[in-house]
C-alpha cells in the first residue's frame, strides 16, 4: 500500500528555480552567517528544516556558532486541514475513521515540519494520539536531497564546512539519518526499547505503542498526559520538588547513555512532561546510539577528566575518532594539555559537562579526528538537557551524577557475571604468559649472548620530522653525486679521449649533462619548497602610515 501523494510534473524545475531564488535573496556568495543559515533553511521549507535539525547536532561537521543557531529553528508550521489527515489514516487503515476511532480531534496538538499529531478515542474509550505524516513529504525530501547534492559545491565554496569536510559524505549519513526518522515504525521500535530499558526504574514513563495501527506514515501511541519540564511554576503548584525532578532527569539520562547506549538525543522541555510523580518522555523519533566499546571509552574519558590524566584522554580520543592522516601526536597531546588547564582549576560541581565536550570535539576537528555520530549526538543532547535541568535548579550539576554513576559505580550497578568472567579471561591469559616467561627470558639470554638482539624503536609523533630528515640526505646524496660528476667531468676533459662532442671527450659531455640535469633538479626542489613554506607564512595586509 503506497499513501504517498504524487508531485505535479515538473515539480522538480519549480523547485530548483525556487531554492537558486532563495540562496540568491540572501546573497550567498557573500558568505553565509548561523543566523542567515538559519533564514534559509527556514524559508526553503520543511526538508531542510529536519536536516538542519540533524545538522544543529554535527559539530563535526559545522562550527558551534551554527550548530546553536540551527538549534532554534522553528518546527511548529501551518497544520494541514484535517480532510487531508482524515485521508491519510483511511488510506493506511483501509477503512473509515468511524471503525477505528469513537471521536478524533479535529484541531492538532501540534504540527511540525515532517507531521503533525492529534488526539483522538479508540473505540473502547482508550485515550491515545495518532502522528500523521504529511502527504507526499517523502518523494519531496528525495527531490530537495537530490538538488542539494547538486548545489554541493557551492555550498562547499561558502567555506561554512571548511576543507577537511567531505561534504558529500556527510549530505549522505544526513539523508539517511532524516530517511529513517520519517519511517514511523523506527520510532515505535526506539519506543519499545526504550520502556524496556527503563522498565525497573519507577520514576520514569513512556508511551505504549499501538503496533496494529502503527505504519511507516501514521504512528499510534498512548495519550501521556501532564505539565511539560520547562513549566516550573505549574509544577510548584502541584507540591513537585524541582530540586528532586532535576536530579532524578540527570541520572535517568546518564543511565540511557552509560547503561544502555540508547539515549534521547533532543531532550528539550516539548519532549519530556511530569505526570503522576514521574518523568514522561515523549517523542522518541530521533534516538543517539553508541557501541559498548565507544560506551566503555566514554566512560574512560570521564575518568580520565576526573583524575586529569591527560594521556588517557588522549588515548580515548585516538580509539574513538576515525583518522585517515598521520596525527600530530605532540600537538594533540598540547591541546588536550590547554584544555585540562583551563577546566583543572574548575570545582568538578561548577564544571559544565557540554562545554568541555564541545571544546574536546572541536580540538577533534582542529587535529582532523571524526568522532562517531553518536559521540556528536551525545554531546547536543547533554547541551539540551543542561539547559533543561538549570531552569529546574540553577545549582544542579550532571557532571557531578556522571561522576557518581562512572567512577564510584555503586555494587547494585556492577554485573557480577560479567565482572567474573572478565576476571577469569585475565587471569588464565596471565598464567599462560606467565608459563612462558622462562622460555622467553631464556632464548633472550642466548640471542643476546650470540650479539643477535635487536631493539625496535617506534617514536611516535615523529613521522614529519622523519620526512623532512629524509628529504635533506636525499638533497644532500644528489648534491654530492653532482659534484663527483662536475670534477670527473672536468678530469677527462683535460685528455685527449675520443670520441669528442663540441671539442670534449665524450664520457665527460655526458658527465656535464648528468650534473646539470641533477643540479637542476635540486636547485627545482629547493625552489618548490620555499614557495610552499611561503604561501604557508600568514598575511598581514600593508597600512599606510
Amino acid at each position: 500500500m503506497n499513501d504517498s501523494k504524487k508531485l505535479p510534473r515538473g515539480y522538480r524545475r519549480k523547485r530548483v528555480r525556487e531554492i537558486l531564488g532563495i540562496l540568491s535573496k540572501h546573497k550567498i556568495k557573500e558568505g553565509i552567517t548561523p543566523e542567515k543559515l538559519r533564514a534559509i533553511v527556514e524559508e526553503l521549507g520543511p526538508v531542510f528544516v529536519k536536516i538542519g535539525q540533524i545538522l544543529s547536532m554535527r559539530q563535526d561537521v559545522l562550527p558551534e556558532a551554527y550548530c546553536e543557531e540551527l538549534a532554534k529553528l522553528r518546527t511548529d508550521v501551518m497544520p494541514l486541514p484535517f480532510q487531508t489527515i482524515a485521508e491519510v489514516l483511511e488510506s493506511a487503515y483501509n477503512q473509515p475513521l468511524r471503525k477505528i476511532f469513537a471521536h478524533i480531534d479535529h484541531e492538532p496538538l501540534g504540527s511540525a515540519s515532517i507531521a503533525q499529531v492529534h488526539k483522538a478515542i479508540l473505540l473502547d474509550g482508550t485515550p491515545v494520539v495518532v502522528k500523521v505524516q504529511r502527504p507526499g513529504i517523502d518523494e519531496t525530501m528525495r527531490i530537495d536531497l537530490s538538488i542539494l547534492s547538486q548545489l554541493t559545491s557551492l555550498i562547499q565554496r561558502t567555506g561554512i564546512t571548511g576543507d577537511v569536510i567531505d561534504f558529500k559524505m556527510v549530505l549522505s549519513e544526513v539523508a539517511a539519518t532524516a530517511r529513517q526518522e520519517m519511517d514511523f515504525m523506527n520510532e515505535g521500535h526506539n519506543a519499545e526499547v526504550f520502556m524496556h530499558n527503563n522498565r525497573d526504574i519507577r520514576y520514569v514513563d513512556s508511551p505504549k505503542i499501538f503496533k496494529h495501527y502503527t505504519t511507516s506514515k501514521v504512528l499510534m501511541m498512548s495519550y501521556m498526559d501532564g505539565v511539560d519540564i520547562d513549566e516550573t511554576e505549574r509544577l510548584k503548584e502541584a507540591g513537585y520538588d524541582l530540586g528532586e525532578i532535576a536530579l532524578k532527569l540527570e541520572e535517568n539520562y546518564i543511565k540511557q547513555i552509560v547503561d544502555d547506549a540508547f539515549f534521547q538525543a533532543d531532550p528539550h522541555p516539548g519532549n519530556i512532561r511530569i505526570h503522576d510523580g514521574k518523568i514522561v518522555w515523549i517523542d522518541l523519533g530521533m534516538m543517539g546510539t553508541l557501541s559498548r566499546r565507544d560506551c566503555e571509552l566514554f566512560r574512560e574519558a570521564i575518568a580520565a577528566v576526573a583524575k586529569k590524566d591527560i594521556r588517557a584522554i588522549k588515548t580515548v580520543v585516538l580509539n574513538l575518532g576515525d583518522h585517515d592522516g598521520p596525527i600530530d601526536h605532540p600537538r594533540l597531546y598540547g591541546d588536550l594539555s590547554d584544555l585540562m588547564d583551563e577546566y583543572g582549576s574548575v570545582d568538578i560541581g561548577d564544571m559544565s559537562l557540554s562545554d568541555f565536550l564541545q571544546d574536546l570535539l572541536h580540538i577533534c576537528n582542529q587535529n582532523h579526528i571524526q568522532m562517531p555520530r553518536g559521540i556528536t549526538m551525545l554531546v547536543r543532547g547533554v547541551m539540551t538537557l543542561e539547559t533543561v535541568v538549570a531552569r529546574l535548579d540553577p545549582h544542579a550539576s550532571i557532571v557531578s551524577v556522571m561522576q557518581q554513576h562512572v567512577i564510584k559505580p555503586s555494587i547494585e550497578n556492577i554485573d557480577l557475571k560479567t565482572t567474573a568472567e572478565k576476571l577469569s579471561r585475565g587471569l588464565l591469559s596471565a598464567g599462560t604468559h606467565s608459563l612462558k616467561l622462562p622460555e622467553s627470558l631464556l632464548n633472550l639470554s642466548e640471542t643476546t649472548l650470540k650479539g643477535q638482539s635487536k631493539i625496535n624503536l617506534e617514536i611516535v609523533g615523529s613521522e614529519a620530522p622523519i620526512k623532512k630528515i629524509t628529504k635533506m640526505v636525499n638533497r644532500l646524496v644528489l648534491a654530492i653525486i653532482t659534484a663527483a660528476l662536475l670534477l670527473s667531468s672536468s678530469f677527462l676533459a683535460t685528455t685527449a679521449m675520443t670520441p669528442r662532442i663540441l671539442g670534449i671527450p665524450a664520457l665527460a659531455f655526458v658527465g656535464y649533462l648528468g650534473a646539470l640535469v641533477l643540479g637542476g633538479g635540486t636547485l627545482y626542489s629547493v625552489y618548490r619548497s620555499w614557495r610552499k613554506k611561503r604561501k604557508r607564512l600568514p598575511f598581514f595586509p600593508k597600512h599606510k602610515l
